[in-house]
């Protein structure tokens, strides 16, 4: 009996029934295999396939930021101006993609020559071999411009400005005429009764001998033909030999611009006449070629006091595809090398040659020698000497190549490898974004997690710190270092780092005001555990995840500071980066677009790729997804 009256119950033996007699029970084993915290987050890493993906990407770059500028011997430090522009080329010309040509639509065509109008540092023959396909337009078009490529026409000879008594004369030359010879003029003219602003007006063609003039068609608007007998025009003036020049002479008028358009003015004479080739060069033969020469020659066969210009010149254009490539490093022009040059291609073993014999007796023997076939031979007058030969020979071995050579991404203006160049640029770049995310994330760390763990005063003097440095624009800050200190490579990563880290403080600071009031914290404080076990052991392990993802982002985002800089002159000097590669390659966007495409794209992958890496590391260090799937 209890206290409380009640009856207590006694237990018997048999009152007990062991339920499993049969079987051992013992703990159970684990099935999963013991892990780490690295080893749970790498297993959380690899599931996230586009973070793999990006790391995978961004490896592959940092790879070749490193081996590229060591491995590639194409040329960033001497300027070649024969190889800029250069297509990108991976495979063989002709293949239609990435092969190292270049196509050209509306571009003028030389009929004379029969290859477009390119610059005169190329040769035709050299452009002939180089063109892969071209299309000529089967018309010609009309254009008011005089153009050496074009041809035909009518010089346009008009007025300067609507007032009554601003007459325009074309005159020209003076030249002997006589009244034997049977001197004859003969013009062309154009019937067009409005050009621009400008209309159809009166005109007159006289001779002008001394003070006479003799009218060969008074002012009219009579565009026929004009055929006339100068001698006998002379000689019913009783002028049997004088000399004479042509003028005609537009009218003026108050109600608008007045022109004419003569397509041909041919003077001509008997053949025992001793002026014939005088006329030939003062005749307007062709109107085109008529006023390049009269504007452009130190020899002028006609003066005129109005304007003068080109009115439906006839020229062609064309679209054509360029082997860039061929051009460049194709068969060369006939060269002239000194006697020194070919002894020293002699003495290297490169070739034989007996200047006794003559050319005939070039004879190449190795590869290297970069003449294939010698032309002519230049000898001194006393001695008999060799002087200079003149050879032909492929242009990648005159430029010192073994064979010719594949761009990847094509040259620049300088004739620069753009894929190397690209590649030793991005590693300064990336070297520089590195050392200051480190930076900026250390320090912005420790300062974050003093703010955010004490709190109160301390806290509020640390943000008012941050606050007033980070109201200050980092282009200011950057350029006041730069003028200060120079722009060079420890300056652009002392100007990053002075105010980069305020971001991952703030960003810290807000995770710890999260954390340190969680209940494993509070017990750990309970037990006795320091600040510093706390601040490095609770809290800021279960804060990394946010923090390290905006973190990794600072290196492009470094990058991307050094490109903008760059586009304005305030980029790095005295060694090849990113940025100021980009800003030199942005004027020839229009022209030669891939300068800027590929180092874009480049750039494109490095971001995303950190973007990506940046998201699976969140993952991967996040303590609270510790075994989850």
């Amino acid at each position: 009996m209890n206290t409380d009256g009640q009856k207590e119950r006694v237990f018997q033996e048999d009152d007990f029934v062991l339920i499993q007699t049969e079987k051992r029970v013992t703990d159970t084993k684990l099935e999963t295999k013991p892990t780490t915290f690295i080893r749970d987050a790498l297993r959380r890493f690899r599931k996230n396939k586009a973070s793999v993906a990006g790391s995978y990407i961004l490896g592959v770059l940092i790879l070749l930021t490193i081996l590229v500028p060591v491995l590639s011997k194409a040329n960033i430090t001497t300027v070649r101006s024969q190889e800029a522009f250069l297509a990108p080329k991976l495979f063989e010309a002709g293949t239609g993609f990435w092969d190292g040509t270049m196509s050209y639509e509306h571009v003028v065509y030389d009929t004379v020559n029969e290859v477009p109008a390119l610059s005169e540092k190329y040769s035709i023959p050299a452009v002939k071999a180089s063109i892969v396909d071209i299309t000529i337009d089967p018309e010609p078009t009309l254009i008011d411009a005089a153009n050496n490529y074009a041809t035909g026409g009518y010089v346009m000879v008009a007025t300067d400005a609507a007032v009554a008594d601003r007459n325009t004369l074309l005159t020209s030359k003076a030249t002997a005429m006589d009244a034997n010879n049977n001197y004859w003029l003969d013009v062309t003219f154009g019937n067009e009764e409005i050009v621009g602003n400008s209309q159809q007006g009166e005109y007159a063609v006289y001779l002008l001998a001394g003070d006479e003039k003799l009218m060969l068609r008074d002012f009219s608007k009579d565009y026929s033909p004009l055929s006339v007998n100068i001698s006998e025009v002379l000689a019913n003036a009783g002028l049997t030999s004088t000399r004479a020049q042509v003028v005609f002479e537009v009218k003026s008028s108050t109600s608008a611009l007045q022109f004419i358009l003569i397509e041909n003015a041919i003077l001509r004479a008997d053949e025992s006449a001793a002026n014939l080739e005088e006329l030939e060069e003062i005749s307007i033969q062709d109107a085109t070629q008529f006023v390049l020469v009269s504007d452009t020659t130190s020899l002028s066969y006609w003066s005129c006091t109005g304007r003068k210009g080109i009115h439906s010149a006839e020229i062609y254009y064309c679209d054509y595809t360029l082997d860039t490539y061929f051009l460049v490093y194709g068969d060369a022009d006939l060269v002239t090398y000194s006697a020194s040059e070919l002894n020293s291609w002699i003495e290297a073993g490169y070739c034989t040659y007996d200047a006794k014999v003559g050319p005939e007796s070039f004879t190449v023997l190795s590869e290297d020698c970069p003449i294939d076939v010698v032309e002519s031979q230049t000898v001194m007058g006393i001695t008999k000497k060799l002087s200079s030969i003149t050879a032909r020979g492929w242009g990648y071995k005159k430029l010192g190549y073994d064979e010719m050579p594949k761009f990847l991404f094509g040259t620049d203006n300088s004739g620069f490898d753009l894929f190397k160049r690209a590649f030793t640029g991005l590693r300064t770049s990336l070297i520089l974004g590195l050392l200051t995310a480190v930076f900026c994330f250390c320090f912005g760390l420790v300062w974050g997690s003093i703010s955010g763990y004490f709190g109160g005063n301390v806290d509020l003097w640390m943000e008012r710190f941050c606050e007033i440095l980070g109201g200050v624009p980092w282009i200011v800050v950057m350029t006041i270092c730069i003028l200060h200190l120079g722009n060079n490579f420890f300056t652009f990563v002392l100007a990053l780092c002075l105010t980069g880290w305020i971001g991952t403080a703030a960003r810290t600071r807000t995770q710890f005001y999260r954390f340190k009031g969680r209940e494993y914290v509070l017990a750990s404080r309970t037990l006795g555990s320091s600040d510093t076990r706390l601040i490095f052991k609770h809290i800021l392990p279960n804060s990394l995840g946010t923090i390290v993802t905006s973190s990794v982002l600072m290196i492009p985002s470094g990058i991307f500071s050094e490109a903008t800089l760059a586009y304005l002159n305030l980029g790095l000097q005295g060694r090849q980066s990113f940025g100021v590669m980009m800003s030199n390659n942005q004027p020839y966007l229009g022209v030669y677009p891939y300068l800027v495409i590929f180092p874009a794209v480049v750039m494109a992958l490095m971001m995303i790729s950190f973007n990506l890496f940046g998201n699976g590391l969140r993952d991967a260090i996040n303590p609270q997804l510790k075994g989850s799937d």
